[in-house]
């Protein structure tokens, strides 16, 4: 699911699980990393990863960013989008979060409708150094 659409199609390659695999591994030995994969009949249809992050601004607020939003082409408008976007808002709600963060690509238009319907505000402008 990460590279079934145009921009993951660039930048993933499930040639090599290799990479991929040791991540896993690294997310799962760290208690502040969350991934969540939704099956239906066997077959996985959605994933998201939650990290908790502690920080000194906003009165020491831990915080909570939401990456790696996949729902599988053959599910969208199911509502499983809503579903794994909830979980993490009341994940992160559980586990002492102030504030709930996510990027999305500034190409990616038909999300950002999705994740204002949500109730998310774009407030902020991101910006990234490739490296």
């Amino acid at each position: 699911m990460l590279a079934d659409d145009p921009l993951g199609a660039t930048r993933e390659s499930p040639d090599d699980l290799t990479p991929y695999l040791a991540a896993h591994a690294r997310l799962a030995a760290d208690p502040h990393q969350h991934l969540v994969v939704a099956e239906r009949a066997g077959q996985v249809v959605g994933t998201l990863q939650l990290t908790l992050i502690s920080g000194l601004s906003r009165r020491a607020a831990t915080r909570s960013l939401i990456e790696g939003v996949r729902v599988h082409a053959d599910e969208r408008g199911s509502g499983l989008g809503s579903l794994l976007i909830e979980w993490a808002v009341d994940t992160s709600r559980a586990e002492g979060c102030q504030l709930v963060q996510l990027t999305s690509d500034a190409t990616r238009e038909d999300a950002h409708r999705f994740y204002e319907r949500l109730g998310f505000v774009a407030s902020h402008v991101g910006f990234k150094l490739q490296l």
